[in-house]
């Protein structure tokens, strides 16, 4: 087996994975087809197996293929920080800096908090990663996240900054025509907006709420913000940031304290970024946003 095999190829392999073809892999990287294939012939020779197999729809990756999927966006991930960190040296204020965060905290949360930032630091590029999957700082997907849950790997820099609260929450005219549940157990008479597919921190929520559970939602969906858009347009009951829901006079609180929960929110990234003024600046500057964002609903970090 070949051992000095060029990032390229693996590049290549993952662009394909992606696209579902030679032809849509070479357009995404700005390569000729035949050179896509060549990439992949090589890599399937080094391997001694094939990474594809033709059908109707495209290229479809064998086993081999999805056992070396996680290995090569890895190797991307690296690729990508020592660009970033290429491109900015000697330049302290200058270059990108990545960032990973929730929808619901990327999209309500943090634009005010990145504006501020670029009019007191024009020369920064930020990379925003909207996602609820926790990015890996240690494998450099990253260089900075704000994560709902403890971080527990070692070699990384955290401050917890507070607790975000999330309690139900429903349109003003929703409950005009339907009533306000007084009781947990009135809610099996409404509408209810909730998640499609459980997750581990969704798991953790059911144990506090075991009613809330799939069959029980008249709407369903993966995506945080989806959810909060149904309950912003009326269409039901659901949990949304107490923050976020305080910013629309529509939106009223359900049952109180009675069905709430928090949000322990930290801002992370790998100890290697520590003396980075770059990554510093975006690391306090998240800090400071989400502890003023955090005071608004009364939690503050306790």
């Amino acid at each position: 087996m070949v051992s000095n095999l060029s990032w390229e190829l693996y590049r290549t392999f993952l662009a394909v994975l992606t696209e579902g073809s030679l032809s849509g892999a070479a357009r995404a990287l700005g390569i000729t087809q035949p050179t896509a294939g060549r990439h992949i012939e090589a890599l399937e020779a080094a391997f001694g197996q094939p990474l594809f197999t033709r059908s109707q729809t495209g290229l479809l990756p064998t086993e081999a293929a999805a056992a070396l999927r996680g290995y090569a966006e890895a190797m991307r991930s690296t690729a990508a920080a020592l660009e970033r960190a290429a491109a900015s040296r000697g330049e302290a204020m200058k270059g990108v800096v990545r960032i990973s965060a929730s929808e619901v905290v990327s999209v309500e949360v943090l634009p005010p908090v990145i504006a501020q930032l670029r009019r007191a630091q024009p020369g920064l590029v930020v990379e925003l990663v909207v996602s609820n999957r926790v990015q890996d700082l240690l494998q450099r997907e990253v260089d900075i996240a704000v994560r709902m849950t403890r971080p527990v790997q070692e070699m990384l820099v955290a401050r917890r900054i507070g607790a975000i609260e999330v309690g139900l929450h429903a349109r003003d005219d929703y409950l005009a025509a339907h009533g306000t549940p007084v009781r947990l157990d009135d809610l099996a008479g409404h509408a209810l907006v909730g998640f499609d597919e459980v997750t581990p921190f969704i798991r953790n929520a059911a144990k506090m709420f075991p009613t809330w559970h799939r069959e029980a939602f008249s709407i369903r969906s993966s995506s945080d913000l989806a959810q909060l858009a149904m309950i912003r347009a009326g269409c039901g009951i659901g949990f949304c940031q107490a923050g976020v829901a305080r910013r629309d006079p529509r939106l009223v609180r359900v049952l109180g304290q009675s069905a709430t929960f928090s949000l322990d929110t930290w801002v992370t990234m790998h100890e290697d970024l520590r003396g980075n003024p770059r990554c510093k600046a975006v690391f306090d500057a998240l800090a400071t946003g989400l502890s003023a964002y955090i005071e608004e609903t009364g939690q503050g970090a306790r």
